[in-house]
């Protein structure tokens, strides 16, 4: 005869054994200076009143903006720098920063309309003077080096969102005519020269493209062959932007331009002419701290009804707090990453994890890389050394990821696109946290102290301590 006591015995273990297994814990990786992605043993929650101090408290109930996601450029020298590499390395390369769930999960990218700084050199989609009617337009040159970096992307993420944006349009479009609209005939070494007179230098503060309505319809024509173009590629644009860094008169390919000037442009010509297209237009690249500059353009009464969004870079992120305050449900991006010195090193890495701080706790809903790879040193055709997610040896034929590339993949590899970032309080302020459509929880928490430290982190009822290493980023996945 079995004993009285058997099956509630039996069940009350049953029952703790199942407590247990259902015990809230977090998944744990750590990235320092000298090793990266090591995943740590899950983290065990703590009930509140069991911990007397709590450092940081995530605020489930205080969503803030969408994200939609992360990614970063597609440049010429990007694709030549991976095209050094076998092949099968530059696809495992390619599947780690886009296939869905696996690497860095990048969702959004941009890319150039037409040469920018890391191109192989100057080039436009129509350079015969005065073809107003665009029957000159071709992407040839984007055939051996953008189409198939983009392809190659697109192939193991289908959903890729792409915007687009010019550094330069033809530059017979241009008053001085020329693809640049800075002066380096003083530098020391010529292969970086870019031929400009010193008289046709332009400045921030003028319109370098020509103010006449063939040349503004012309370039919207030109916006518009670019879609279609790409499109039959099978490569869909969502969005464009006018100009890239239009205060900037640069060595490389540039064009300035006024606030009045692109309002213009954008309200009678480039807006519609998108329209039909079905394409967005978003103002920028904003690279100034004046937000009058975009004030002029989202209050103004014509080109403010085409314009969806604004991106920032540089010296930009002073004035997307203010102009997240005064237009909270304007859509915001990061468009650029500050480009680093080549050097790709830890320094440069936290810095980084800075700026993508900045950009997200004031509203932007993207945030992008710059150079997705590039040749050890990173030089531009025009001789700026700059970081990258992925260096290249051309001798040796090997490549390595960079400890930028660990910071981006920290956020992009777990938060989601259609992820609401949350509000955190506390004493401990080095961190972000995001909740994901599933409903999971991410916490990207960094360490830059010369000791490892504990932190205690309040999610609802639950308690969860990390140690965090010294000279560390973390996150934390929370189901």
């Amino acid at each position: 005869m079995k004993p009285f006591y058997s099956f509630p015995l039996i069940s009350i273990v049953i029952l703790l054994m199942v407590s247990c297994s259902f015990q809230p814990r977090a998944e744990w990786v750590t990235t320092t200076e000298s090793a990266s992605w090591e995943e740590q043993p899950d983290i065990l929650s703590a009930l509140l009143d069991t911990i007397s101090t709590i450092d940081v408290t995530i605020c489930t109930d205080e969503p803030r903006q969408q994200i939609d996601g992360f990614g970063a450029c597609f440049n010429e020298l990007g694709w030549l720098s991976l095209s050094r590499l076998e092949p099968n390395i530059r696809e495992d390369i390619m599947q780690e920063l886009f296939f869905p769930g696996e690497g860095a999960n990048f969702s959004i990218c941009r890319m150039p309309l037409g040469a920018n700084d890391f191109s192989r050199d100057w080039y436009s989609y129509n350079e015969t003077e005065g073809d107003f009617a665009m029957e000159h337009f071709t992407i040839a040159n984007d055939q051996q080096t953008l189409i198939p970096f983009i392809r190659n992307a697109r192939k193991y993420q289908p959903d890729l969102q792409l915007w687009a944006s010019p550094w330069c349009p033809p530059s017979w479009m241009k008053y001085n005519k020329h693809y640049a609209s800075a002066y380096n005939g003083d530098t020391s070494e010529e292969k970086y020269r870019n031929g400009l007179p010193a008289d046709k230098a332009g400045s921030e503060g003028m319109d370098m493209f020509i103010q006449d309505s063939l040349y503004l319809q012309a370039y919207a024509l030109y916006f518009s062959k670019f879609i279609d173009a790409y499109k039959e590629q099978g490569i869909p644009i969502f969005a464009v932007m006018p100009q890239n860094e239009f205060n900037s008169a640069q060595t490389f390919p540039s064009c300035c331009w006024t606030a009045k000037g692109l309002a213009r442009f954008i309200g009678e010509y480039l807006g519609p002419e998108m329209e039909k297209k079905n394409v967005e237009v978003m103002f920028g690249t904003m690279e100034r701290a004046n937000e009058l500059l975009v004030d002029s353009i989202l209050t103004d009464p014509l080109c403010s009804k085409y314009v969806k969004g604004v991106g920032f870079q540089w010296a930009g992120k002073g004035a997307i707090p203010g102009i997240h305050k005064r237009y909270p449900d304007m859509k915001l991006y990061q468009t650029e990453q500050e480009c680093g010195n080549g050097k790709n090193d830890w320094k440069g890495a936290m810095y980084s994890w800075s700026l993508m701080q900045h950009y997200l706790n004031n509203g932007a809903s993207a945030y992008m890389y710059w150079n997705i790879s590039l040749d050890e040193g990173g030089i531009s055709r025009w001789g700026w050394a700059q970081n990258s997610l992925v260096v290249v040896n051309p001798e040796t034929k090997t490549f390595r990821y960079t400890p930028e590339y660990y910071v981006m993949k920290h956020v992009s590899h777990y938060v989601q696109p259609g992820a609401r970032m949350l509000t955190t309080e506390g004493t401990y302020t080095n961190l972000m946290a995001f909740r994901n459509p599933d409903k999971s929880l991410v916490v990207v928490i960094a360490n830059e102290t010369d000791a490892d430290k504990p932190v205690s982190i309040r999610v609802e009822e639950r308690i969860y301590r990390p140690s965090l290493p010294a000279h560390s980023i973390s996150t934390l996945l929370i189901d």
